[in-house]
């Protein structure tokens, strides 16, 4: 099993690779203010804080964390992402399979998981979920923001998905010891039909 879930997660990092140019820009000018917004609200402390950016992308949001100035540090699985990234945003950034992910220990003031964490196979993600908890300090703040849907897992054109209901997605969290602030639905102001992102804010307890 180990090795299937290794070739799913190269096979979707290799659609990353291959069309990393053309991803940075189709979403270098996507507004996600509302979803930093809501980890750094969460979070509640003064800049500068330290935040990881899993599935940093291209670095779109780097930047946009380290004009706040804050110490934003990337994380991606794709090559062509995590080298894009330092130099668009001047920010650190690592070069990390989420499957397989080497993390310090209480780090980070807050997580930010947008549009990542649906590409984390099912039976994975528990072990996904604990690696990003360990990386915050007590009372740190995970932020995710995935496409919703009714549980359902599996191949979307060239990359692997899996969308969850927001009930779901709460069980796989706590399951990880976090505990659930809010959540929303994307774009806003916009019928639920239309809004086909589920963004969650949660935190890890302080002790």
């Amino acid at each position: 099993m180990t090795d299937d879930i290794d070739d799913i997660s190269r096979r979707t990092l290799d659609y990353y690779d291959r069309h990393a140019l053309q991803f940075f820009h189709g979403t270098v000018a996507h507004d996600v203010s509302q979803n930093i917004g809501a980890l750094l609200d969460a979070i509640g402390a003064p800049a500068p804080l330290t935040i990881l950016d899993v599935g940093c992308g291209p670095g779109r949001d780097l930047k946009t964390f380290s004009a706040m100035d804050h110490r934003a540090i990337g994380l991606d699985g794709s090559a062509e992402f995590a080298s894009m990234a330092r130099a668009y945003s001047g920010c650190e950034v690592w070069q990390q399979d989420l499957i397989h992910l080497d993390l310090p220990p209480a780090m980070f003031d807050g997580v930010f998981a947008n549009a990542v964490l649906f590409h984390v196979p099912s039976s994975v993600l528990p072990k996904v979920l604990a690696d990003l908890h360990a990386t915050l300090k007590p009372g740190g703040i995970l932020f995710s923001s995935n496409p919703r849907g009714e549980n359902e897992e599996g191949w979307n054109g060239p990359r692997y998905g899996s969308y969850y209901d927001y009930p779901t997605w709460e069980k796989f969290m706590t399951a990880a010891n976090f505990a659930p602030l809010h959540h929303y639905y994307r774009p806003p102001n916009l019928p639920r039909d239309q809004q086909p992102w589920l963004a969650s804010v949660w935190r890890k307890p302080f002790c």
